[in-house]
């Protein structure tokens, strides 16, 4: 069982204020050029992925499926600001 390693603002601050108790934050994904330029050219294609081909995705990029869906959701609310 993974989490997409983003907690609340609130929970971060409680944990910070509670000192060790809690769980840690995960270490943000630092993407290659190789990995970010292959999910960009898949977003341009399809904006959402399903199960399999988040699979197969992952399993090219050498990345965790909840890498892959949370960078699709970051791109899609980008996309959306920017529109």
């Amino acid at each position: 069982d993974e989490s997409s390693g983003y907690e609340s603002e609130s929970a971060e601050r409680a944990g910070a204020a509670g000192g060790s108790r809690g769980r840690q934050r995960r270490a943000r994904t630092a993407f290659t050029s190789e990995q970010v330029s292959r999910l960009e050219k898949t977003f341009q294609r399809q904006k959402y992925l399903g199960a399999t081909e988040r699979r197969k995705l992952a399993a090219a990029l050498q990345l965790s499926e909840i890498q892959i869906k949370t960078w699709f959701q970051n791109r899609r609310m980008k996309l959306k600001r920017q529109i």
